[in-house]
């Protein structure tokens, strides 16, 4: 059974920094591409962002290219998302993805 765990979320102010984790199990970790997900009231489920099985290449939303860094630890089965110059656009509840299963999410608010 695939599982998935987010941690890390919480309340920061503009400008600041966050770091994201998801724990993952049940699944060959290191053989899949995996993904960040986020998804608000208003503008619904948005990609985010995307690391290949190796961690070699990555991609993102345009919107959090150059402030947001995909990375993975395959040895610790686990994704991280570094989130820096946070804005306030960037409120949401975040998910890691993978093939069709997500966890149960951490909450990211960006206010002052």
């Amino acid at each position: 059974e695939v599982n998935l765990v987010e941690s890390g979320g919480g309340l920061v102010q503009p400008g600041g920094s966050l770091r994201l984790s998801c724990l993952g199990s049940g699944f060959t970790f290191s053989g899949n591409a995996m993904s960040w997900v986020r998804q608000t009231p208003g503008k619904g489920l948005e990609w985010v962002s995307r690391i290949n099985p190796n961690g070699t290449v990555t991609k993102y939303r345009d919107s959090v290219q150059g402030r947001f860094t995909i990375s993975r630890d395959n040895g610790e089965n686990t994704l991280y998302l570094q989130m820096s110059t946070l804005k306030p656009e960037d409120t949401a509840r975040y998910f890691c993805y993978i093939g069709g299963f997500w966890g149960q999410g951490t909450q990211v608010t960006v206010s002052s």
